[in-house]
């Protein structure tokens, strides 16, 4: 997943990855505590996705907010 990828999805396509996301890394948590994790590297990859696409729904609000601003 790249930021090119995310900046092409709505805000509710995005709202919906991040859920997905989430959901994900706390599985991932779950295993690592209860020593199930084989792939150790992907909590740092979700991680790393949740940012990602918490930076373009933050991007989009704030350029929604000022097409508001100055459009009306």
């Amino acid at each position: 997943m790249n930021a090119k990828e995310l900046n092409d999805k709505t805000p509710d396509q995005l709202r919906d990855e991040l859920v997905t996301l989430k959901k994900e890394a706390f599985n991932l948590r779950f295993q690592q505590a209860t020593s199930q994790l084989e792939n150790t590297a992907r909590i740092r990859q979700v991680r790393r996705n949740v940012a990602r696409v918490q930076t373009v729904l933050t991007q989009k609000a704030a350029a929604a907010a000022s097409d508001a601003t100055t459009g009306a």
